[in-house]
């Protein structure tokens, strides 16, 4: 997250608030680390000429076709 940008208040399925600071941290860490790998794989595209829109675009639809691999807790 940068600066400025408010914190993502991580809830259950059940819309209960995930309080953990270790889990909220682990959170934290993960979207960093994927939003330094998307901005690296954008920096590579435009530089080899694809255009940026259309690159924001698969990035979209990758997340999009992500799957959920654990069942519902119930």
């Amino acid at each position: 997250m940068s600066e400025g940008d408010k914190p993502i208040i991580w809830r259950s399925p059940a819309g209960a608030v995930i309080s953990c600071t270790e889990k909220i941290k682990v959170l934290g860490e993960n979207l960093e680390e994927i939003r330094q790998c998307c901005q690296d794989a954008l920096d590579d595209a435009v530089l080899m000429g694809c255009d940026d829109r259309q690159f924001r675009s698969v990035l979209v639809e990758l997340i999009a076709r992500l799957e959920n691999r654990y069942p519902p807790q119930d």
